[in-house]
């Protein structure tokens, strides 16, 4: 294989820094910030536990997430690509993993509590259904009568209720900081609350009005900087738009002119590689820039302080959001929406809804445990059962699921 040219010149191609910083982007305050979420001032568990001598309750957080069965099987659920159609492509599991580096990356920049940020990143997609949104799509629409579904709530039912590894409670029994990050990483929640979310703010408040700790918008917006770079490396593998497409987007096409300046023809796997590595290194230079500048406007003396804002502090420019919008946009036209991905997902929406009506019409179809928890046939508590069910397979289980169901093979 063919080793990459030398740079011509770091200034070569394009109006974005590609070389290293001029000056510091963000100068952190020594040690941890006084806005920062502190383990020490945790509001606890819902459960009360003797905390570890040589781990701090974020990091129990942290790995008991990465323990959990939930974890486990977003080995195998869809990010774009329907899981068995390549080794190379993302996968929630995959996925989670690059949001929690970005995450712990600009925590640690930040002087936040870095193992906070990298277990919400880790968590964010736990809820997550097989075949990705369609498949959510799918339940959501099969689940209306008795209130519909949503990844996030799910999400929160898991580490709440559905994980089963302590002889002494239900769920993980996570953190308070670590349950409202969860549940708020996108911002505050707009009543009237329904669902398992507003079944457990009931038992213990989440606060669901006010925004989430830095830690929480950090892990968010690391899931936009690892999606949209991700799904550009695996759209280009796949085929489904070439380089020459992105220059129709200002942020990825900077990025390609800069790379194409700088080294000329590439190979495609390190063409792939210095385009992400640019724009991955626009995106959090911008993110940093702009939250230092929203931090030091807020004068914050406190997490309360964040909580107490009226806008995300983390943020990127208004200039790179709007391009963000726009690459978004890109992505879904000629990514989401491509044929190649769209037919099976329709397949697979299909699939859901089939194993949705032939379970609620006969739980004795479910696994016994299963269906020991169910009603009456078609009633509202089989059809929760069979929600959470359905929502917890992978994408493989679900074909297979669907075989022993009726018989006959799948194919998506």
């Amino acid at each position: 294989m063919a080793a990459a040219k030398g740079p011509k010149t770091l200034s070569q191609g394009g109006n974005r820094p590609l070389g290293r910083l001029s000056g510091p982007i963000f100068t952190p305050p020594s040690g941890r910030a006084a806005y920062a979420t502190l383990p020490s001032a945790s509001r606890g568990r819902f459960h009360p536990e003797s905390e570890s001598a040589t781990r701090t309750c974020f990091q129990r957080d942290r790995d008991r997430i990465i323990h959990s069965a939930a974890f486990r099987r977003l080995k195998h659920k869809t990010q774009v690509f329907v899981q068995h159609e390549g080794d190379y492509y993302r996968t929630r599991l995959t996925h989670s993993l690059e949001v929690a580096q970005i995450a712990r990356s600009l925590a640690r920049v930040l002087a936040l509590d870095e193992d906070l940020a990298e277990a919400l990143a880790l968590a964010h997609d736990l809820g997550h259904t097989p075949f990705g949104h369609a498949g959510e799509d799918a339940l959501n629409a099969a689940t209306l009568d008795i209130g519909g579904f949503d990844h996030n709530a799910h999400a929160l039912r898991l580490v709440t209720k559905l994980e089963h590894r302590y002889a002494d409670f239900d769920g993980l029994n996570l953190t308070w900081e670590t349950l409202e990050g969860l549940v708020k990483h996108n911002g505050p929640l707009r009543p009237p609350f329904a669902g398992p979310i507003a079944s457990f703010d009931k038992r213990w408040p989440l606060d669901l009005r006010h925004w989430s700790s830095l830690e929480a918008q950090v892990a968010a917006l690391s899931d936009d900087i690892a999606y949209v770079n991700h799904d550009i490396d695996d759209g280009l593998r796949a085929e489904l738009f070439t380089t020459d497409d992105l220059l129709a987007s200002p942020l990825a096409g900077d990025a390609v002119r800069g790379v194409r300046a700088r080294y000329g023809a590439l190979e495609l796997g390190r063409l792939i590689g210095e385009l992400v590595r640019t724009l991955m290194s626009t995106l959090v230079n911008d993110l940093l820039a702009e939250t230092g500048r929203r931090i030091a406007a807020a004068g914050l003396a406190s997490p309360a302080d964040v909580r107490s804002q009226k806008r995300a502090l983390v943020a990127f420019s208004d200039a790179v959001a709007e391009e963000v919008a726009a690459l978004k946009r890109f992505l879904f036209a000629h990514m989401y929406r491509h044929p190649r991905v769209m037919a099976p997902m329709g397949r697979a929406q299909a699939l859901v809804a089939d194993l949705f009506a032939a379970f609620t019409a006969d739980p004795k179809l479910l696994p016994p445990d299963w269906a020991a928890q169910c009603g009456a046939p078609g009633g509202e508590v089989t059809g929760g059962v069979v929600r959470d069910y359905i929502a917890g397979m992978t994408d493989r289980f679900a074909m297979l699921e669907y075989g022993r169901v009726f018989h006959t093979d799948i194919a998506l």
